[in-house]
Order: C-alpha cells, then sequence, then structure tokens
C-alpha cells in the first residue's frame, strides 16, 4: 500500500496517514520511521506484540503525545496545525478502562456528550442509539459495576460514537475478555465499517482476530515491517497463516497466546 504525500483536507483524503513518525522516550527508541495508511471506510489490524509500539503510536494520534518528528493526518487533517478539526473526526477505545463505575450507562455517556458541547435532546438521542449499537439499551440505567467486562468495553465503544466519528481506533480492545464478549466486541465494530462506513485501526497481538479481507499493518520493535491485504501478507511472506507470517516477518518463536 502506497503511502500518500502531503494530503490536502478534501473529500478523497485517507481516514488516516501516519507518514515517517518515529519517537524516543529518553534513549528508549519507541517507534522508528512509521508510516501507514488506514483508507475510508476499512478494518485495518495493528497487529504487534506486547511492547511493539502500538499504544505511543495511538497516544501519537491522538494527541496525548506532541509527534516532532514526520506527519500525521486525519482526513487530511494535520493533528499538530488543525489539531481541533482532526480529532473531532476520531473515536477512541483505550486499552485502560475509564468509565466510571458508580454512575450509570446513560449517565456515563451523557457526561461524554457534554465534554463535546452536546447537551439536551440531542445528547439524549445519542446516547440511546449508542446504546441500542452495543446491544446495551435495556440496561441504560444500571451503574457500570455491575457489568461484565465485555459489556463495559462495549459501553466504551458505544462512548468513542457519541461525536460521530468517521474513524475509530481501538487499542487492544478485547485484552481481558472471554470469547463469547471478544466476539461480541469484534462484531460490533466490523458492523460499523460495514454499515456505518467507518474506518477502523484495530490493535491486537490476537492473531485470530485478523480475518481475509482485513488490511495488516504488522509492527514489531517499533518499526512496520509490512502494510497490505492478508493475501498479500501470505504471499510475501510464502505461509499459510497469519501468526506463521508473523513469525517469519519478526523472527519470533513463540506465538502470541
Amino acid at each position: 500500500m502506497d503511502m500518500a504525500e502531503n494530503i490536502p483536507p478534501t473529500a478523497e483524503a485517507p481516514a488516516l496517514v501516519v507518514k515517517n513518525v518515529s519517537h524516543s522516550f529518553g534513549e528508549n527508541r519507541a517507534l522508528s520511521d512509521v508510516s501507514l495508511e488506514i483508507p475510508r471506510g476499512r478494518f485495518v489490524v495493528l497487529l504487534g506484540l506486547n511492547g511493539a509500539g502500538k499504544s505511543t503510536l495511538f497516544a501519537l494520534i491522538t494527541r496525548l503525545y506532541d509527534n516532532v518528528t514526520g506527519e500525521i493526518r486525519i482526513f487530511g487533517e494535520d493533528i499538530r496545525r488543525r489539531a481541533m478539526a482532526a480529532l473531532q473526526r476520531l473515536g477512541v477505545v483505550f486499552q485502560s478502562r475509564t468509565l466510571d463505575l458508580d454512575l450509570t450507562l446513560k449517565q456515563n455517556l451523557l457526561y461524554h456528550c457534554a465534554l463535546h458541547g452536546i447537551s439536551g435532546r440531542e445528547a439524549r438521542k445519542r446516547t440511546e442509539r449508542a446504546l441500542e449499537i452495543v446491544g446495551l439499551a435495556d440496561r441504560a440505567k444500571e451503574k457500570v459495576r455491575n457489568l461484565s467486562g465485555g459489556q463495559a468495553r462495549r459501553v466504551e465503544i458505544a462512548r468513542s460514537l457519541l461525536h460521530q466519528p468517521s474513524l475509530l481506533l481501538l487499542d487492544e480492545p478485547t485484552v481481558g475478555l472471554d470469547i463469547g464478549s471478544r466476539e461480541s466486541v469484534i462484531q460490533i465494530v466490523r458492523s460499523l465499517v460495514e454499515k456505518e462506513g467507518l474506518g477502523v485501526l484495530w490493535a491486537t497481538h490476537l492473531f485470530d482476530e485478523v480475518q481475509p479481507t482485513d488490511l495488516v499493518v504488522v509492527l514489531d520493535k517499533g518499526r512496520v515491517l509490512f502494510t497490505g491485504s492478508v493475501p498479500e501478507l501470505l504471499s510475501e511472506t510464502r505461509t499459510q497463516s497469519v501468526s506463521d507470517a508473523f513469525r517469519k516477518l519478526t523472527g519470533t518463536e513463540e506465538l502470541a497466546a
């Protein structure tokens, strides 16, 4: 997949372009000259083991860290020059849980709406719709602490949709979930791609979360080793599975659990 260069903020711009981005923590180089592209309306898997740099990349895209090298654009908007315009198109589900356990699902979402300047009838409408999308509308008045881990993750996905983004970033969203909850979360997000046309960057170390129709970015020790379709990944590495392809690219002998 070719990296776009100097893309203006037009209707044709990809959902996300990361170009030649590096980042260090003191002497520790977390990312080295990372480039990738997320097309509109596609499910893209950022595949890497723990410590590969996935969370650091997400922190740069969301402006938790400042990218001092390279370029990051969301729908053509440079996140350093036009941060507000860029980030308003972006929804994020971080790996760490951030819901208020003592508020109800509805209260958590209404509070998030208020942070985005959405209030009154519109906030209630969006909250109800978001909970319907994740299959939790009937539990709107329950406190978050009564939910299972998978249900709480679904609420976080609902929260990420409230300001109607066009691109979702999800950082290891299924970590710690049982098989049924994992499948439910994945299906909800894939449905958003299919039905709503959202672009998705899904960071994971779990090979079975990759489907043949996905685009894949392999990240290892802060470097992008591959970007393209699953068939291209298997062809380039002359392997029969994503796990074998990953192992061959990275030189790792043990597979992620």
